[in-house]
């Protein structure tokens, strides 16, 4: 395998867990009498830019399909958080109803309805379709896709750039974090043109 950022080849092993099937991934019942996927639960180190990484098997679209079952909303403290978080930034960067907010991964809303809730444009980015849902019913427009350089290009002709950038417990889970973080960087550097 290689390092998902600067691609060398990986080597060392900083742990391995042994194996186990994808977490969320919610059973039928008819799936409960067929053998169930497991992944690995290796983490590897790269010895050239010291990036630790899983050796993640799993295709992309098995852990985050239309039966997504994590919805960040039924945790209260994270909720607080998210509105403690949404005051400070709108504070922090004098946000208004002339700013813009884009948080990829956005999940059911659970951070951007306190931006709404302030009178500040925002936008999500959210690939799972039922926390997707969820999010529109609270107002929050969503674009319903993984999030990459292409993507953010497209936001941006579309005057979709960025004032403020949150994304939560998302870099763990991309697989390829350079396409990833091109995108912020993309939407970043066109807002300072608007």
């Amino acid at each position: 395998m290689k390092c998902r950022h600067c691609g060398q080849i990986l080597r060392n092993c900083l742990i391995d867990l042994g194996s186990a099937p994808a977490s969320n991934a919610y059973l039928s019942e008819s799936a409960l009498r067929a053998p169930e996927p497991w992944y690995p639960l290796r983490v590897l180190v790269c010895e050239e830019c010291w990036l630790v990484q899983t050796e993640d098997t799993a295709p992309f679209g098995d852990l985050f399909d239309a039966d997504y079952a994590y919805f960040s909303s039924y945790s209260k403290s994270w909720l607080a958080h998210a509105r403690g978080y949404a005051d400070a930034m709108g504070k922090r960067f004098q946000l208004s109803d002339a700013s813009h907010v884009v948080e990829i991964a956005a999940n059911d809303g659970y951070l951007l309805q306190y931006f709404k809730e302030a009178g500040v444009p925002c936008t999500g980015v959210e690939p799972t379709a039922g926390t997707a849902a969820v999010a529109r019913q609270k107002g929050i427009p969503i674009i319903q896709e993984f999030f990459g350089e292409s993507l953010a290009k497209q936001m941006a002709a579309n005057g979709q750039s960025a004032d403020l950038m949150a994304a939560n417990n998302v870099l763990a889970h991309v697989p390829d974090i350079n396409d990833f973080v091109r995108g912020f960087a993309w939407l970043q550097l066109l807002s300072s043109h608007h």
